[in-house]
């Protein structure tokens, strides 16, 4: 399939008919928001730094969680690097433009921890949930044990959003520690082809690691 093609295939495509391929992903790229509005789940790249700080340009103080991302430019910068570098990163784009970044790092620990991060302008869309879906895909299929985050006690939004794909309090200390393990049967979910999760009880094509299946993200290659 060249580009020409695959673009045309992609901008008549009903993603709910999809029972993916061995070459997919960990997780689908395309997502359809609670407005409709299409918008594609992908790897992050160094390319995307510069469109990455114009986005947390656009974050205000009360945007920001635990201080990320950082108020300060030189040290805004510093960070998206450190985390684009370091970590397993995914970006929410549309109309070519970004407007959710995810993330779990470092890539090499066994139960890395997860942040994610959405512009104001596309909250309350679904967008956030979908990019944690996201991480938590990447995760399982690099093998990871599982993985866990930090939010505030009163960040109730955000708390609901990682209830919602599966953690679990496991530790209240100032803020709360938040914990899925991948063999939870949500880290297979999230994995199965559209039309596995939105019809059949299994997916058509077997994702599991070793059988050929999405078994490492490609956001490690």
């Amino acid at each position: 399939m060249t580009p020409d093609t695959a673009s045309v295939a992609c901008d008549g495509w009903d993603g709910s008919e999809c029972e993916g391929t061995p070459h997919c992903p960990p997780r689908c790229p395309r997502f359809v928001d609670k407005e409709g509005a299409r918008w594609t789940i992908r790897p992050a790249t160094d390319a995307d730094e510069p469109f990455l700080a114009e986005m947390y340009e656009r974050f205000d103080r009360a945007d920001r969680a635990q201080g990320l991302p950082p108020v300060s430019r030189r040290r805004r910068v510093d960070w998206i690097r450190s985390m684009l570098s370091e970590g397993n990163n995914v970006v929410a784009e549309r109309n070519g433009e970004l407007f959710g970044h995810a993330m779990y790092t470092p890539t090499d620990a066994d139960t890395p921890e997860l942040a994610v991060f959405v512009h104001p302008d596309a909250q309350d869309r679904g967008v956030g949930t979908e990019l944690c879906r996201h991480v938590i895909a990447n995760a399982a299929a690099a093998g990871r044990e599982g993985i866990e985050l930090h939010v505030e006690t009163g960040n109730r939004p955000a708390r609901s959003v990682y209830r919602t794909v599966g953690f679990e309090v496991v530790e209240r200390r100032g803020d709360l520690r938040m914990r899925l393990d991948l063999d939870d049967p949500i880290a297979t979910e999230v994995r199965w082809p559209p039309l596995a999760r939105e019809g059949p009880a299994e997916p058509a094509v077997d994702l599991s690691p070793g059988d050929g299946g999405a078994s490492r993200s490609p956001a490690d290659d």
